[in-house]
């Protein structure tokens, strides 16, 4: 186990690099006065005249051969410069930083029900195949996988705030973002419900929890019924081996049989894709905060798209290669715990 964790170690610097790569093959399509934004750190030097602009172009050696760019732009990134975002107004490594525990929060609260949620009712409805709990569950992962994210999402926020006012949209009522962004309260994680329950306040943890309530369930309906389906099928498959037909045989509880026997080897193909789609929530929150305005990375992203802010995008993008990257490895290394064929090959 422990060779196979380094050997897939010693790639993942390799993984990375490719992925650095491909994004700086997508910055290469700007112009060199483009790409200025992503070297000088001081944002009113852009703000001069051509000729100006010109020689810094030449001093920064904008126009030299692509390979020698890279080397130029990884040290960049390596000493944490991603560049100047226009539209946060801010570098981009602070802006991310700064808003990066939003969207974490949301992901984290979207993920139990992905991931937990998602593989117990999957299981119920291979055990109880036919049943009324497998045609429900089977009725909702399909119109839940059918909606669009943006087209579900509108209709929680037209139904639950346009309607009732029980849920609101961003991160905090006015009243909960003044004693949070107060001197009395301290911010430990950025993390509203997290930091709530640090300094006690129990208000402010409610309303925290109230607004994340419609872009939670608007996260995780997608992902959730896609795990849901993956795992009543892996579970029907595994029920019908002949190892789970010889369990039963010599007389084991069916509780046994499906909890102990049939679900671990059932996990194996939805813990790739489960543990990749958490990762990928992260992605989808570009729609779920533009939707709900909660102000995270997703919303950065959507607005230096729109703003075409090219080193907000870019630092986003990179962020969320090496995240990917990252979360694949770990992946690989829960799947080869679970199945020793694995560490063989």
């Amino acid at each position: 186990m422990i060779a196979y964790i380094v050997r897939r170690l010693l790639l993942l610097p390799v993984v990375i690099a490719g992925v650095s790569v491909l994004i700086f093959s997508l910055m290469m399509l700007m112009s060199p006065f483009s790409r200025l934004a992503l070297y000088v750190r001081d944002p009113d030097a852009l703000k001069q005249g051509p000729e100006e602009l010109a020689e810094m172009v030449e001093a920064l050696g904008l126009n030299d051969p692509a390979w020698v760019q890279y080397t130029r732009w990884m040290n960049e990134v390596l000493h944490g410069n991603f560049g100047w975002s226009e539209s946060a107004r801010q570098p981009v490594l602070q802006a991310i930083t700064r808003l990066l525990p939003a969207s974490a929060e949301l992901t984290l609260y979207a993920a139990f029900p992905v991931v937990f949620i998602g593989i117990w009712l999957g299981k119920k409805a291979a055990v109880y195949q036919d049943m009324a709990i497998d045609h429900v569950t089977r009725v909702t992962a399909i119109v839940g996988w059918s909606f669009p994210t943006f087209v579900f999402g509108i209709l929680m926020l037209l139904l639950f705030y346009g309607m009732h006012k029980w849920f609101p949209p961003g991160r905090l009522s006015l009243w909960a973002s003044r004693i949070v962004y107060s001197e009395t309260f301290t911010s430990y994680t950025g993390m509203h419900t997290v930091d709530a329950v640090l300094n006690g306040d129990l208000r402010v943890l409610g309303d925290a929890l109230r607004h994340l309530v419609l872009p939670v369930i608007t996260l995780a309906y997608v992902s959730w019924a896609l795990i849901l389906r993956l795992m009543r099928s892996s579970m029907l498959e595994t029920l019908r081996q002949d190892y789970i037909i010889t369990a039963r045989s010599k007389g084991l509880s069916e509780r046994v049989v499906v909890n102990r026997h049939a679900q671990r080897n059932a996990l194996l193909p939805v813990t790739t894709v489960a543990g990749l789609m958490v990762a990928n929530l992260l992605n989808g929150v570009v729609v779920t905060e533009t939707i709900f305005n909660f102000r995270g990375l997703g919303a950065f992203a959507a607005t230096a798209a729109v703003q075409l802010d090219m080193p907000g995008i870019l630092g986003f993008s990179l962020f969320n290669g090496v995240l990917l990257v990252v979360t694949n490895l770990v992946v690989d290394i829960l799947y080869a715990s679970f199945d020793p064929r694995v560490r063989l090959e």
